[in-house]
């Protein structure tokens, strides 16, 4: 049996851990040896003593973690964390590959054999993708309310004599559906866009929406110009996220008004998009403020530790009995020193001068 390190995030306002405690029990019980850097669950509150409790052996230096025959973390490496890689390593983290060429390089330079979170597949879609992606979306309505009020001043649920917000919503998967029941429980006007028409059906019908539109950019062209806030969450597994909302959509917009792009870790959705932290989550181009935080769900670490939780846990110990396990499909990102994810492979090759 391969050992688990679990070491602590080192992203900014991260405070999520890769395994609450009762995950490392489980591991412990099927005969894995876990070491836990010291304080890695304190911010997500799971300090060191839960963690000994499970059966874990709590090290004091990310140094032991990362020497572990496999390490799980939430978010992707920084490059402070790249002097860890080594041949005969295994990572198991959401790493966004393709929107990340450096840390793509780096891993396979270095011999690491990395599984990426966000490519696993099952008869369900993304199973450790989906639990972030509820989350996030969830955060969008919130947050985009948030921004709303300090620019232009419209609350989403308007008011008696007023109308309310008007919202879309672009790219109706997991993220998008929740962000758009999120700002329908708002009592917002919310409208879909995606390319799967029975999807668009079935959130309409459900009342998750209150309108839906095909997505074109003659579409959008009728609807972003009009929206108080614009979520974008259109998706590509592996690949970098397609930029559906264009500089001059968002340019079109009022003064004050917000935009909240969720698939900004793969690139993002949406032209005018960089990426940005937790401690300074936004910014203004053409008096629009931009929302592009790359751990959305970071800010709401004991949920999303304990989602991200049980859905990785089972897949780690396949990883540590059996490499090739079914429950890994689609997961393997790097090998033997090169790409082995088809869709990582092609979307970095775009990106080779």
């Amino acid at each position: 049996m391969r050992s688990i390190g679990l070491v602590a995030e080192t992203k900014d306002g991260e405070r999520r851990v890769a395994l609450d405690p009762s995950a490392v029990a489980a591991l412990v019980a099927a005969g894995s040896s876990v070491l836990v850097e010291s304080g890695a669950g304190a911010r997500a509150g799971f300090p060191d003593d839960s963690y000994r409790r499970a059966g874990a052996h709590i090290v004091p230096s990310p140094d032991d973690a990362w020497g572990a025959d496999i390490v799980v973390k939430v978010k992707e490496p920084l490059p402070g964390e790249w002097r860890w890689f080594r041949p005969g390593l295994t990572l198991f983290a959401y790493l966004h590959l393709a929107a990340s060429p450096e840390l793509a390089d780096a891993l396979a330079s270095n011999g690491v054999d990395a599984v990426a979170f966000e490519t696993v597949t099952d008869a369900t879609g993304l199973p450790l993708l989906a639990p972030m992606s509820e989350i996030a979306g969830r955060a969008a309505a919130i947050v985009g309310a948030f921004h709303l009020a300090g620019g232009s001043g419209v609350l989403l649920g308007g008011a008696a004599g007023v109308r309310p917000a008007r919202v879309v919503v672009v790219g109706m998967g997991v993220a998008g559906s929740v962000a758009a029941r999120g700002a329908r429980g708002l009592d917002a006007e919310v409208t879909g866009v995606d390319v799967d028409l029975a999807r668009l059906r079935a959130l309409h019908v459900e009342g998750a929406v209150t309108a839906t539109l095909a997505s074109s950019e003659s579409a959008l062209d009728d609807v972003i110009p009009e929206a108080d806030l614009v979520i974008g969450a259109a998706l590509v597994a592996g690949a970098r996220a397609p930029t559906v909302v264009r500089a001059e959509h968002v340019k079109a917009m009022r003064p004050g008004s917000v935009v909240v792009d969720l698939a900004i870790d793969q690139g993002g959705c949406i032209e005018t998009a960089r990426p940005t932290s937790l401690s300074d989550p936004v910014y203004e181009i053409d008096g629009v403020i931009h929302y592009c935080v790359t751990n959305v769900p970071g800010q709401y670490p004991q949920t999303a530790t304990r989602a991200l939780s049980a859905a990785v846990a089972p897949r780690l110990r396949c990883l540590a009995d059996d490499p090739e396990h079914p429950m890994l499909r689609g997961g393997w990102n790097v090998r033997d020193g090169r790409i082995s994810h088809p869709v990582v492979a092609a979307a970095l090759a775009q990106h080779t001068p």
